[in-house]
């Protein structure tokens, strides 16, 4: 089943007599359980594409829809209670409110749809305990590593069961050993606690973590590779150096 689906997505930035076109004309399926990498040079379209996925920008022209929904015809309110429900957001460099402890960090997308502090406070630590900092819950984020607070950016969305979570460069700000537990991670997420996830990533390593990459240069898609297992990073690094997207 098809959980996403974007058909001629475009995007570009600015007016007059200098626009920039970051995304021209793709078209991209993600499966319901499918863990999705895109890969590609700084400048290929990544990131806007990740967040005309998660309804965080909206397209020049072109449509997505999750599931039956169609994001571009959402009005904000209805967007943004989507957005709570359904989607899940890691990003590179945690967002993570640093006067709250990890626990509070993680309920806050309960709180905001209405849930009552103990009960988001509850399944905020169980989310905790899924990534493994059962016992950090009450640190504050300065208390905590660059890899312990990834972890709690991705308890925090997995708190609320969405179908799909968006991670970008969720393991760029992070030393290898540290990346390497948040990729686990976010494959847990699809084979045992049944997640969808689409990751922005430069590094091989990571990407082979994925069920398929898909391949950007100049805003557009030039190629895409399934993986059967763990894929090899040094097949991904020379399809990358024959694609001439590093």
């Amino acid at each position: 089943m098809i959980l996403i689906r974007a058909e001629g997505l475009t995007k570009t930035y600015g007016d007059g007599g200098h626009p920039v076109r970051a995304l021209c004309q793709v078209s991209l399926s993600v499966a319901a359980g499918e863990f999705l990498a895109i890969m590609g040079p700084s400048g290929s379209g990544k990131s806007t594409l990740l967040y005309l996925l998660g309804g965080l920008d909206r397209p020049t022209s072109g449509t997505v829809h999750l599931r039956d929904a169609d994001l571009a015809a959402l009005g904000d309110e209805a967007l943004s209670r989507l957005r709570r429900k359904e989607l899940g957001f890691v990003f590179q460099f945690f967002n993570l409110l640093p006067v709250l402890a990890a626990r509070e960090n993680v309920a806050i997308p309960l709180i905001l749809d209405g849930a009552k502090r103990a009960t988001a406070l509850e399944r905020a630590d169980a989310a905790l305990e899924k990534v493994g900092l059962a016992e950090r819950g009450g640190h504050l984020p300065a208390q905590l590593s660059g890899g312990e607070q990834q972890r709690v950016a991705l308890a925090r969305a997995l708190v609320t069961d969405p179908a799909l979570i968006l991670a970008d460069k969720p393991t760029g700000n992070l030393d290898s050993q540290s990346g390497d537990e948040v990729v686990q991670l976010l494959r847990r997420a699809v084979d045992d606690w049944g997640r969808t996830i689409v990751m922005v990533t430069h590094d091989p390593r990571i990407a082979a973590h994925a069920d398929r990459i898909v391949f950007l240069k100049d805003g557009q898609i030039v190629d895409e590779s399934r993986l059967t297992g763990q894929g090899n990073a040094d097949d991904i690094r020379a399809q990358l150096g024959r694609l001439k997207v590093e």
